[in-house]
Protein backbone atom coordinates (compact mmCIF):
# COMPACT_ATOMS: atom_id res chain seq x y z
CA UNK A 1 0.00 0.00 0.00
CA UNK A 2 1.19 3.84 -0.79
CA UNK A 3 2.77 5.10 2.29
CA UNK A 4 0.04 8.21 3.08
CA UNK A 5 1.44 12.06 2.73
CA UNK A 6 0.12 13.21 6.30
CA UNK A 7 2.72 16.44 6.05
CA UNK A 8 -0.36 18.19 4.57
CA UNK A 9 -2.36 21.26 5.95
CA UNK A 10 -0.65 22.73 9.12
CA UNK A 11 -1.65 26.25 8.09
CA UNK A 12 -5.38 25.79 8.78
CA UNK A 13 -6.75 26.10 12.32
CA UNK A 14 -9.94 24.60 13.76
CA UNK A 15 -12.98 26.73 15.22
CA UNK A 16 -13.16 26.95 18.86
CA UNK A 17 -13.74 23.97 20.41
CA UNK A 18 -15.73 22.77 23.33
CA UNK A 19 -18.67 24.26 24.70
CA UNK A 20 -18.20 27.51 26.40
CA UNK A 21 -19.20 30.85 25.51
CA UNK A 22 -17.05 31.51 22.55
CA UNK A 23 -17.22 27.99 21.55
CA UNK A 24 -18.18 27.58 17.94
CA UNK A 25 -21.10 25.20 19.20
CA UNK A 26 -22.76 28.65 20.96
CA UNK A 27 -22.21 30.43 17.88
CA UNK A 28 -23.87 28.73 15.13
CA UNK A 29 -27.22 29.43 15.69
CA UNK A 30 -26.96 31.87 12.54
CA UNK A 31 -25.95 28.69 10.19
CA UNK A 32 -28.99 26.81 11.03
CA UNK A 33 -30.52 28.76 8.13
CA UNK A 34 -28.49 27.26 5.56
CA UNK A 35 -28.84 23.92 7.05
CA UNK A 36 -32.51 24.20 6.28
CA UNK A 37 -31.83 25.35 3.20
CA UNK A 38 -29.60 22.14 2.33
CA UNK A 39 -32.64 20.46 3.52
CA UNK A 40 -35.01 20.32 -0.11
CA UNK A 41 -31.64 19.62 -2.23
CA UNK A 42 -30.56 17.06 0.01
CA UNK A 43 -33.94 15.58 -0.83
CA UNK A 44 -33.98 15.86 -4.44
CA UNK A 45 -30.75 14.23 -4.96
CA UNK A 46 -31.22 11.43 -2.75
CA UNK A 47 -34.51 10.88 -4.35
CA UNK A 48 -33.01 11.15 -7.91
CA UNK A 49 -29.55 11.06 -8.14
CA UNK A 50 -29.20 7.36 -6.35
CA UNK A 51 -29.67 4.42 -8.80
CA UNK A 52 -30.75 1.75 -6.63
CA UNK A 53 -29.95 -0.95 -9.68
CA UNK A 54 -26.14 -0.40 -8.81
CA UNK A 55 -24.90 -3.31 -6.24
CA UNK A 56 -22.73 -0.44 -4.08
CA UNK A 57 -26.11 0.37 -3.01
CA UNK A 58 -27.72 -3.55 -3.18
CA UNK A 59 -27.67 -3.95 1.49
CA UNK A 60 -28.88 -7.47 1.09
CA UNK A 61 -25.00 -8.62 1.20
CA UNK A 62 -23.65 -5.25 2.33
CA UNK A 63 -25.60 -3.86 5.38
CA UNK A 64 -24.10 -0.05 6.25
CA UNK A 65 -24.59 2.61 4.28
CA UNK A 66 -21.78 4.96 5.58
CA UNK A 67 -21.87 8.83 5.39
CA UNK A 68 -18.92 11.08 6.06
CA UNK A 69 -18.90 14.48 7.08
CA UNK A 70 -15.81 16.78 6.72
CA UNK A 71 -15.07 20.26 8.89
CA UNK A 72 -17.56 18.82 11.16
CA UNK A 73 -17.35 22.01 13.23
CA UNK A 74 -19.23 20.69 17.01
CA UNK A 75 -22.66 22.24 16.95
CA UNK A 76 -26.26 21.45 16.48
CA UNK A 77 -26.65 21.94 12.47
CA UNK A 78 -24.35 18.76 11.69
CA UNK A 79 -26.90 16.93 13.62
CA UNK A 80 -29.58 18.14 11.79
CA UNK A 81 -27.94 17.98 8.54
CA UNK A 82 -27.19 14.07 9.12
CA UNK A 83 -30.71 13.44 9.89
CA UNK A 84 -31.68 14.84 6.48
CA UNK A 85 -29.45 12.45 4.81
CA UNK A 86 -30.23 9.35 6.72
CA UNK A 87 -34.37 10.19 6.52
CA UNK A 88 -33.88 10.83 2.81
CA UNK A 89 -32.04 7.35 2.47
CA UNK A 90 -34.57 5.22 4.23
CA UNK A 91 -37.38 6.91 2.12
CA UNK A 92 -35.69 6.08 -0.65
CA UNK A 93 -35.16 2.46 -0.02
CA UNK A 94 -38.87 2.22 1.07
CA UNK A 95 -39.93 3.51 -1.95
CA UNK A 96 -38.17 1.06 -3.68
CA UNK A 97 -39.59 -1.58 -1.74
CA UNK A 98 -35.72 -2.49 -0.13
CA UNK A 99 -35.17 -3.33 3.56
CA UNK A 100 -33.59 -0.20 5.13
CA UNK A 101 -29.59 -0.55 5.69
CA UNK A 102 -27.57 0.19 9.38
CA UNK A 103 -26.29 4.18 9.25
CA UNK A 104 -22.97 4.59 10.15
CA UNK A 105 -21.15 8.39 10.53
CA UNK A 106 -18.00 9.19 10.42
CA UNK A 107 -17.03 12.40 11.29
CA UNK A 108 -13.87 14.22 10.38
CA UNK A 109 -12.17 17.52 11.02
CA UNK A 110 -8.18 18.50 10.88
CA UNK A 111 -8.18 18.68 14.54
CA UNK A 112 -11.54 18.86 16.30
CA UNK A 113 -12.90 18.72 19.76
CA UNK A 114 -14.40 14.93 19.64
CA UNK A 115 -14.99 15.10 23.08
CA UNK A 116 -17.23 17.59 23.07
CA UNK A 117 -18.92 16.24 19.60
CA UNK A 118 -19.51 13.00 21.00
CA UNK A 119 -21.17 14.55 24.32
CA UNK A 120 -23.25 15.80 21.87
CA UNK A 121 -24.35 13.09 19.59
CA UNK A 122 -28.51 12.97 19.76
CA UNK A 123 -29.72 10.51 22.31
CA UNK A 124 -32.38 9.34 19.73
CA UNK A 125 -29.60 9.02 17.18
CA UNK A 126 -30.30 5.61 14.69
CA UNK A 127 -26.62 5.75 13.33
CA UNK A 128 -23.21 4.14 14.65
CA UNK A 129 -20.87 6.97 14.69
CA UNK A 130 -16.59 7.10 14.03
CA UNK A 131 -14.41 9.99 14.39
CA UNK A 132 -11.30 10.42 11.98
CA UNK A 133 -9.04 13.46 12.62
CA UNK A 134 -6.79 14.23 9.92
CA UNK A 135 -6.06 16.74 6.85
CA UNK A 136 -9.25 16.16 4.35
CA UNK A 137 -7.33 17.16 1.77
CA UNK A 138 -5.61 13.94 2.11
CA UNK A 139 -6.77 10.26 1.65
CA UNK A 140 -8.73 9.59 4.99
CA UNK A 141 -10.41 5.95 4.01
CA UNK A 142 -9.96 2.99 2.11
CA UNK A 143 -11.34 2.91 -1.20
CA UNK A 144 -15.32 2.66 -2.31
CA UNK A 145 -16.41 2.23 1.32
CA UNK A 146 -18.17 5.53 1.52
CA UNK A 147 -21.86 6.12 -0.14
CA UNK A 148 -22.57 9.90 0.89
CA UNK A 149 -20.24 12.68 1.40
CA UNK A 150 -21.02 16.03 3.51
CA UNK A 151 -18.75 18.97 3.28
CA UNK A 152 -20.65 22.33 4.59
CA UNK A 153 -18.68 25.76 5.58
CA UNK A 154 -15.50 24.11 4.99
CA UNK A 155 -14.00 24.21 2.05
CA UNK A 156 -12.94 28.49 2.08
CA UNK A 157 -10.89 27.33 4.57
CA UNK A 158 -7.31 27.52 2.70
CA UNK A 159 -4.68 24.39 3.84
CA UNK A 160 -2.43 27.15 4.08
CA UNK A 161 -2.31 31.14 3.54
CA UNK A 162 -0.22 31.43 -0.01
CA UNK A 163 3.18 32.12 0.53
CA UNK A 164 3.31 34.87 -2.09
CA UNK A 165 1.10 37.25 0.00
CA UNK A 166 3.82 37.17 3.39
CA UNK A 167 6.84 38.00 0.61
CA UNK A 168 8.06 41.40 0.87
CA UNK A 169 9.50 40.93 -2.47
CA UNK A 170 6.43 39.41 -3.71
CA UNK A 171 3.98 41.75 -6.01
CA UNK A 172 1.51 39.98 -3.93
CA UNK A 173 2.83 40.84 -1.05
CA UNK A 174 -1.24 41.73 1.33
CA UNK A 175 0.68 44.49 3.73
CA UNK A 176 -2.41 46.93 5.02
CA UNK A 177 -5.07 43.97 5.27
CA UNK A 178 -5.64 40.86 7.04
CA UNK A 179 -7.38 39.05 4.18
CA UNK A 180 -8.11 38.33 0.35
CA UNK A 181 -9.96 41.12 -0.34
CA UNK A 182 -10.38 41.15 -3.98
CA UNK A 183 -8.90 44.19 -4.47
CA UNK A 184 -4.96 42.85 -6.04
CA UNK A 185 -5.10 41.17 -8.91
CA UNK A 186 -2.10 39.36 -7.38
CA UNK A 187 -3.53 38.85 -4.45
CA UNK A 188 -6.30 37.72 -5.47
CA UNK A 189 -4.56 35.20 -8.25
CA UNK A 190 -2.41 33.82 -4.98
CA UNK A 191 -5.71 32.94 -2.69
CA UNK A 192 -7.38 31.12 -5.98
CA UNK A 193 -4.04 29.57 -6.87
CA UNK A 194 -3.93 27.98 -3.25
CA UNK A 195 -7.86 27.66 -3.08
CA UNK A 196 -7.91 25.51 -6.68
CA UNK A 197 -5.29 23.40 -5.39
CA UNK A 198 -6.70 22.43 -2.11
CA UNK A 199 -10.40 21.74 -3.62
CA UNK A 200 -8.59 19.58 -6.50
CA UNK A 201 -6.96 16.87 -4.04
CA UNK A 202 -10.26 17.13 -1.82
CA UNK A 203 -12.33 15.99 -4.63
CA UNK A 204 -9.37 13.53 -5.53
CA UNK A 205 -9.19 12.02 -2.46
CA UNK A 206 -12.71 11.56 -2.10
CA UNK A 207 -13.56 10.21 -5.35
CA UNK A 208 -11.49 7.12 -4.68
CA UNK A 209 -12.98 6.92 -1.45
CA UNK A 210 -16.90 7.37 -2.85
CA UNK A 211 -18.01 4.26 -4.65
CA UNK A 212 -19.62 4.59 -7.90
CA UNK A 213 -23.09 5.96 -7.86
CA UNK A 214 -22.11 7.49 -4.50
CA UNK A 215 -23.02 11.33 -3.57
CA UNK A 216 -21.10 14.23 -2.89
CA UNK A 217 -22.64 17.44 -1.48
CA UNK A 218 -20.55 20.66 -1.09
CA UNK A 219 -21.77 23.61 0.75
CA UNK A 220 -19.24 27.02 0.51
CA UNK A 221 -19.35 30.39 1.27
CA UNK A 222 -19.07 32.74 -1.58
CA UNK A 223 -20.36 36.13 -3.61
CA UNK A 224 -21.82 36.79 -6.34
CA UNK A 225 -19.94 36.78 -10.57
CA UNK A 226 -17.97 40.10 -10.96
CA UNK A 227 -18.27 41.20 -6.66
CA UNK A 228 -15.21 41.74 -4.50
CA UNK A 229 -15.21 40.08 -1.20
CA UNK A 230 -14.49 43.58 0.35
CA UNK A 231 -17.88 44.53 -0.87
CA UNK A 232 -19.63 41.96 0.87
CA UNK A 233 -20.90 41.95 4.68
CA UNK A 234 -18.43 39.68 5.96
CA UNK A 235 -15.67 41.29 4.29
CA UNK A 236 -16.42 44.70 6.24
CA UNK A 237 -16.53 42.55 9.60
CA UNK A 238 -12.99 41.46 8.50
CA UNK A 239 -12.19 45.19 7.60
CA UNK A 240 -13.37 45.85 11.55
CA UNK A 241 -11.01 43.42 13.08
CA UNK A 242 -7.85 44.58 10.59
CA UNK A 243 -8.32 48.15 12.34
CA UNK A 244 -8.64 46.59 15.81
CA UNK A 245 -5.26 44.79 15.41
CA UNK A 246 -3.69 48.50 13.84
CA UNK A 247 -5.05 49.85 17.18
CA UNK A 248 -3.27 47.21 19.03
CA UNK A 249 -0.01 47.86 16.94
CA UNK A 250 -0.37 51.13 17.31
CA UNK A 251 -0.15 50.76 21.36
CA UNK A 252 2.79 48.32 21.17
CA UNK A 253 0.11 45.66 22.36
CA UNK A 254 1.49 43.49 19.47
CA UNK A 255 3.97 43.77 16.72
CA UNK A 256 3.82 45.75 13.66
CA UNK A 257 6.21 43.03 11.52
CA UNK A 258 3.62 40.25 13.04
CA UNK A 259 1.08 42.03 11.68
CA UNK A 260 2.31 42.67 8.55
CA UNK A 261 2.40 38.98 8.06
CA UNK A 262 -0.88 38.03 9.33
CA UNK A 263 -3.20 36.53 6.91
CA UNK A 264 -6.52 34.53 7.04
CA UNK A 265 -6.45 31.40 5.13
CA UNK A 266 -9.88 31.82 3.60
CA UNK A 267 -11.00 32.28 0.00
CA UNK A 268 -14.46 33.11 -0.61
CA UNK A 269 -14.83 32.00 -4.75
CA UNK A 270 -17.53 33.36 -7.19
CA UNK A 271 -19.55 30.86 -8.10
CA UNK A 272 -18.75 31.07 -11.21
CA UNK A 273 -15.29 29.99 -10.24
CA UNK A 274 -16.03 27.31 -7.93
CA UNK A 275 -17.87 25.61 -10.70
CA UNK A 276 -14.75 26.40 -12.69
CA UNK A 277 -12.84 24.28 -10.51
CA UNK A 278 -15.25 21.61 -9.96
CA UNK A 279 -15.69 20.76 -13.65
CA UNK A 280 -12.00 19.97 -13.95
CA UNK A 281 -12.54 16.64 -11.80
CA UNK A 282 -12.79 13.85 -14.06
CA UNK A 283 -14.37 11.25 -11.45
CA UNK A 284 -17.21 13.36 -10.42
CA UNK A 285 -20.01 14.47 -12.57
CA UNK A 286 -22.55 18.00 -10.85
CA UNK A 287 -25.56 16.32 -10.85
CA UNK A 288 -27.33 19.64 -8.60
CA UNK A 289 -26.47 23.27 -8.08
CA UNK A 290 -28.09 25.67 -6.36
CA UNK A 291 -27.20 29.37 -4.86
CA UNK A 292 -28.54 29.25 -0.94
CA UNK A 293 -29.77 32.64 0.75
CA UNK A 294 -26.72 33.21 3.04
CA UNK A 295 -28.21 33.77 6.71
CA UNK A 296 -27.28 37.61 6.75
CA UNK A 297 -29.92 37.91 4.07
CA UNK A 298 -32.32 36.72 6.43
CA UNK A 299 -31.82 38.31 9.66
CA UNK A 300 -29.77 41.49 10.72
CA UNK A 301 -27.44 40.39 13.39
CA UNK A 302 -27.12 41.53 17.31
CA UNK A 303 -23.47 43.51 17.78
CA UNK A 304 -22.82 40.31 19.98
CA UNK A 305 -23.43 37.94 17.54
CA UNK A 306 -21.73 39.49 15.00
CA UNK A 307 -17.98 39.46 17.51
CA UNK A 308 -18.76 36.15 18.99
CA UNK A 309 -19.59 34.41 15.10
CA UNK A 310 -16.17 35.72 14.29
CA UNK A 311 -13.66 34.97 17.56
CA UNK A 312 -15.74 31.64 17.24
CA UNK A 313 -14.03 30.91 13.58
CA UNK A 314 -10.62 32.16 14.23
CA UNK A 315 -9.55 32.48 17.46
CA UNK A 316 -7.42 29.63 17.07
CA UNK A 317 -5.64 31.71 14.28
CA UNK A 318 -5.12 34.52 16.11
CA UNK A 319 -3.46 32.58 18.77
CA UNK A 320 -1.29 30.61 15.90
CA UNK A 321 0.26 33.59 14.47
CA UNK A 322 0.63 36.31 17.81
CA UNK A 323 1.06 33.69 20.48
CA UNK A 324 1.23 35.13 24.14
CA UNK A 325 1.67 38.48 22.23
CA UNK A 326 -1.98 38.82 22.16
CA UNK A 327 -4.56 39.01 24.17
CA UNK A 328 -7.89 37.85 22.79
CA UNK A 329 -10.11 39.02 25.59
CA UNK A 330 -8.37 42.24 25.07
CA UNK A 331 -9.07 42.28 21.11
CA UNK A 332 -12.61 41.15 20.93
CA UNK A 333 -13.58 43.70 23.74
CA UNK A 334 -11.66 46.15 21.36
CA UNK A 335 -14.11 44.61 18.60
CA UNK A 336 -16.97 45.27 20.53
CA UNK A 337 -16.46 48.93 21.12
CA UNK A 338 -15.65 49.49 17.84
CA UNK A 339 -18.59 47.38 16.53
CA UNK A 340 -21.61 50.64 16.06
CA UNK A 341 -19.27 52.87 13.93
CA UNK A 342 -19.01 49.66 11.62
CA UNK A 343 -22.19 48.32 12.09
CA UNK A 344 -24.20 50.34 9.16
CA UNK A 345 -22.15 49.26 6.39
CA UNK A 346 -22.22 45.20 7.39
CA UNK A 347 -26.09 45.34 7.62
CA UNK A 348 -26.34 47.50 5.00
CA UNK A 349 -28.76 45.35 1.67
CA UNK A 350 -26.14 47.04 -0.47
CA UNK A 351 -23.20 45.28 1.25
CA UNK A 352 -25.43 41.63 1.54
CA UNK A 353 -23.19 40.36 -1.13
CA UNK A 354 -22.79 36.38 0.64
CA UNK A 355 -24.19 33.17 -0.05
CA UNK A 356 -23.81 29.99 -0.04
CA UNK A 357 -23.26 27.83 -3.09
CA UNK A 358 -24.38 24.09 -3.03
CA UNK A 359 -23.31 21.62 -5.30
CA UNK A 360 -24.04 17.88 -5.39
CA UNK A 361 -21.92 15.29 -7.24
CA UNK A 362 -21.93 11.68 -8.14
CA UNK A 363 -19.30 9.15 -8.66
CA UNK A 364 -19.11 8.71 -12.52
CA UNK A 365 -17.00 5.38 -12.26
CA UNK A 366 -14.54 7.15 -14.01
Amino acid sequence: MAKQDNTLLLGADPTTGGDGPNSHAHNSVHQKRTVDGEKQMINQSIANDFDMKNQNFDFSSIPCFRIATFGCSVGPNIFISLQSIIEAVESKYQLSSCESPEFQVIFNDYIDDFNTLFRSLPTSREYLVAGVPGSSHGRLFPNSTLHFVYSSSALHWLSKVPEEVMDKSSPAWNKGTIYCTGTSKHVNDAYLGQFERDVESFLNARAQELVMGGLMCLVISGIPNGAKFSESALGKVYDLLGFCLEDMAARGLISGEKLDSFNLPLYYPTSGKFLEVIKKNKHLSMVRFAILKHPLEYFVPSDQMIAGGLRAAIEGVIKNHFGDQIDIDELFSLYLKKLPESRPSIVDDNNRRNMDICIFLNHNGV
